[in-house]
């Protein structure tokens, strides 16, 4: 289960930025995840919660946010929903040659809000 080995990265990363700054915790991770990126969200939020543990990410929310797999063929311009299993065949042309991945590998964390302080842009 790679969903583990993401889960823990991504609990490192978070606790090493929260001591930083002097966060007191982390109250959310906001994560953007690509169809393609070969994650199962309901693992990745079990391992998230385990990963947590006695890190200040502990008991923090995991947001996932799901990014559309996209391609667009060089010959032809046209762009299309690459869907599972992915379809990278052009739609138009039917063309192999020239398509490209714009969309749905990613994996990122995309914000964190630490506890006890109100998100950016709010007033506490």
């Amino acid at each position: 289960m790679h969903e583990m080995s993401i889960a823990a990265a991504v609990v490192e990363q978070v606790d090493e930025a929260a001591r930083r700054h002097g966060a007191p915790g982390v109250a959310r991770v906001r994560l953007q995840v690509g169809e393609l990126a070969g994650v199962v969200a309901e693992a990745l939020d079990f391992c998230f919660e385990l990963a947590c543990a006695g890190t200040l990410v502990e008991g923090a929310a995991l947001d996932t946010e799901p990014v559309a797999a996209r391609a667009r063929c060089a010959p032809c311009a046209v762009e299309w929903a690459v869907g599972m299993p992915p379809d990278l065949g052009c739609p138009n042309c039917r063309t192999g040659g020239g398509v490209h991945l714009l969309a749905g590998r990613e994996l990122q964390i995309l914000d964190v809000e630490w506890a006890g302080r109100p998100p950016a842009g709010q007033k506490g």
